[in-house]
């Protein structure tokens, strides 16, 4: 692969946006992200597409400046007037964010799809990477989890409306009240969480790091109905591969499957999983209700087991 000395984060060390030195005192974050409709509502679709591909920036403790539209679209088969709306969704979320939008590319897809590329700025030293755990860590989630459950029961029909509102405003919710009360305090690593899950965007944070997380399961913010549609068994697919794939690293101590299959279902516009010293943690979660991040809570600790694992416990 090419090298350049100014590239601080890249595909020798992956992260969750790549990071590229201007001078001394800037660097620029570069990420991009596009999904399918998560929701029916096309203006509500664009919001969310937004506020996910602007997380990484934010979960590296950076700015988002500039963004490029991604869009596929089926222009044979739709009203143009749906692209529209998705458009006018991702637009409005922009301007909240106060991130400009510079040009885009797109499409003739048989399959919607809408995201973007990102850039942000950040200051080289003040770079938030996903791994630097440090013992004795407390780990605080904004966002509660349970998200790719619901959109499960949207999709299936059975999610009643304030269900669904419920979800979009999670989903659409910006992490940039959460990145900026990072600036104030300590953070030793935070990701985003999104389609790896809770457990696995965790195990990504403490691998070669020689520690190990316990979490809390019952201290895990989760939406309350996902809990009963899992129990029904309305999980998707990819909770399952998850579980698969990061369950070698896992010491399960919990009663209830349910649960573990919620740690590890894939969100959608997650929250922020943020790593910091102990005794900073209870005025950072503060700071984050003040900022309206009501659901933000401590769910586990950095500890030292000799090995690195994520030990659940209820």
């Amino acid at each position: 692969m090419p090298e350049d000395e100014n590239v601080l984060v890249g595909l020798k060390s992956p992260d969750d946006a790549g990071v590229y030195r201007i001078n001394q005192e800037l660097a620029i974050i570069q990420t991009v992200d596009f999904f399918t409709p998560v929701v029916d509502d096309p203006y509500f679709f664009g919001q969310i597409a937004v506020a996910n591909a602007l997380s990484d920036v934010y979960a590296m403790g950076g700015v988002p400046k500039t963004a490029m539209n991604i869009v596929c679209f089926p222009s044979e088969k739709m009203d143009i007037s749906v692209l529209k709306e998705i458009l006018k969704g991702g637009i409005d979320k922009l301007e909240q964010a106060g991130v400009v939008l510079i040009g885009g590319h797109s499409v003739d897809d048989p399959e919607i799809k809408y995201g973007l590329s990102v850039t942000g700025f950040v200051h080289p030293e003040r770079i938030i990477a996903k791994k630097g755990v440090k013992e004795g860590d407390l780990l605080i989630l904004t966002k509660p989890i349970g998200l790719g459950i619901i959109n499960t029961c949207i999709k299936g029909g059975i999610a009643s409306k304030e269900l669904i509102d419920r979800a979009i405003g999670i989903m659409s919710m910006l992490n940039k009240d959460a990145s900026e009360v990072m600036k104030e305090f300590h953070v030793s690593a935070c990701t985003d969480i999104t389609g790896f899950g809770l457990i696995g965007h965790m195990s990504e944070m403490i691998m070669q790091s020689g520690l190990s997380a316990l979490i809390n399961a019952k201290k895990v913010p989760v939406i309350k109905e996902a809990i009963e549609f899992a129990s029904m068994g309305f999980v998707p697919a990819g909770t399952y591969k998850n579980i698969e794939f990061y369950r070698s690293m896992i010491e399960d101590r919990l009663r209830d499957d349910t649960l573990l299959s919620i740690l590890f279902d894939p969100q959608t516009s997650g929250g922020l999983l943020v790593s910091l010293p102990s005794e900073e943690a209870e005025m950072f979660l503060i700071k984050l209700w003040e900022k309206g991040i009501q659901e933000a809570r401590i769910i586990g600790q950095i500890i030292r087991t000799g090995e690195e694992k994520i030990i659940i416990e209820e």
